[in-house]
């Protein structure tokens, strides 16, 4: 393949440094997570500011320069990225913030941010000409690999923990994914999966072990950039679970800074769950991870060790940035909040981000003219249950007008 652009992969702990050929994954000597680095003077030939403004493809491709890949002739035909960036003023009023932004990646073809991963993976897995591909997921990433894979009839075969969201299943099965629900947790169907590849050469597209997942997520930095008319946010706020997203985020800006398309980088706000909050508690004692027992509402999120774990560390303290923990009770609310003040839903793990943003202008950790964008990573289709909890009920009449004046003549409501 014709990769000038990448130098190899990197090891996240030791920093040993490997050819594509030498390991498809994992550091050959630790077995940590390893990054793409590239040589940027050959990218700044490819793609700068006016080449992007006279590009019309808006889609994550419209950055192809920036991924690993040999060229564009394997994409999936869906239209991924370039998702809505919302100047929320009414969102942000009420807390402080002038300038909060909603970035909605819920208009992905899944409704998932995961969409960014899996495309740049699984253009990998067919230059590497594999047979197919697997994943452990709660839902998002599953049904985003489905997705993908379903479009161009290409195998899939995915591991999901029992308690994986109905309307999750039904979207992987819709997709023809073969689905392999195990009964255990996330972190027993993420290990399944690796035992699985190793035994039998299938393709892995799991976050925090597969170093091209990031390199998709990272999109999401570019578009926020551009759509922004390239001035860096202050804050970009990523609810985290396995860690990837956010690592993925922070090399997005660090890959523009390098190329020269912006001259600073912003400060990252990882937002989590108390009930799975590994992450949060890493960044708190200094960056060690210890396993926990995690059990939140926000099934997107709730991870017991997480697989990207140092590089989330790392992204949150490099940046300057923060960890952040808020509880369920805040997640659940966060739905309606943001639905109602900006037009967006987002299922439990997606809003958390926003309630991230509330966390930290409650705390006065944010400036009334800082420029801060959340992302809200799934739509709330994928967990109604979890929106009916808050969403209320609705009033229930006969069909007559009798009975509509009552009800609003109840309420005081009726011109």
């Amino acid at each position: 393949m014709a990769l000038q652009h990448v130098l190899g992969l990197k090891c996240t702990v030791c920093g040993r440094e490997h050819t594509l050929k030498e390991t498809r994954y994992t550091c050959t000597a630790c077995q940590s997570n390893t990054e793409v680095i590239y040589d940027y003077e050959i990218i700044k030939k490819k793609i700068n500011r006016k080449k992007l403004a006279r590009n019309r493809d808006y889609s994550v491709w419209r950055y192809a320069p920036f991924y690993p890949l040999a060229s564009l002739k394997l994409i999936p035909p869906q239209q991924i990225g370039w998702t809505p960036l919302y100047h929320a003023v009414r969102l942000g009023g009420p807390i402080g913030l002038a300038n909060l932004y909603i970035k909605d990646d819920g208009r992905n073809p899944s409704a998932s941010f995961k969409d960014r991963a899996s495309s740049v993976a699984l253009v990998r897995a067919l230059e590497d000409k594999a047979k197919l591909i697997c994943g452990a997921s709660t839902g998002n990433a599953a049904s985003s690999l489905s997705c993908l894979t379903g479009g161009i009839g290409f195998r899939a075969i995915i591991f999901v923990p029992q308690s994986a969201p109905p309307a999750k299943i039904a979207q992987i099965m819709a997709f023809g994914a073969e689905i392999i629900m195990v009964k255990g947790n996330y972190d027993q169907a993420f290990d399944l999966c690796l035992q699985a590849t190793a035994e039998f050469g299938w393709y892995n597209r799991n976050t925090g072990f597969n170093p091209f997942t990031r390199e998709g997520k990272k999109s999401c930095s570019f578009e926020i950039c551009e759509q922004l008319g390239w001035k860096v946010p202050d804050w970009v706020f990523v609810s985290v679970g396995d860690g990837n997203i956010i690592s993925g985020i922070w090399k997005g800006f660090r890959d523009l800074k390098a190329a020269g398309f912006i001259d600073r980088l912003p400060k990252l706000a990882g937002v989590q769950s108390a009930q799975s909050s590994a992450i949060a508690d890493a960044v708190a004692r200094g960056g060690k991870l210890i396993p926990i027992r995690a059990n939140t509402i926000a099934d997107s999120i709730s991870v017991d060790l997480p697989r990207d774990g140092a590089m989330a560390v790392r992204a949150i303290t490099e940046s300057g940035g923060a960890a952040v923990k808020v509880d369920d009770q805040e997640i659940l609310e966060a739905i309606g909040t943001v639905a109602r003040g900006c037009g967006v839903f987002g299922e439990p793990a997606g809003v958390t981000a926003y309630a991230g943003v509330e966390a930290l202008a409650k705390q006065g950790k944010l400036k009334a003219d800082d420029v801060c964008v959340a992302i809200i990573t799934g739509n709330g289709l994928k967990d109604v249950a979890s929106a009916a909890k808050v969403a209320g009920s609705p009033s229930i009449i006969e069909p007559t007008m009798d009975e509509l004046r009552k009800l609003y003549a109840k309420s005081g409501e009726r011109k």
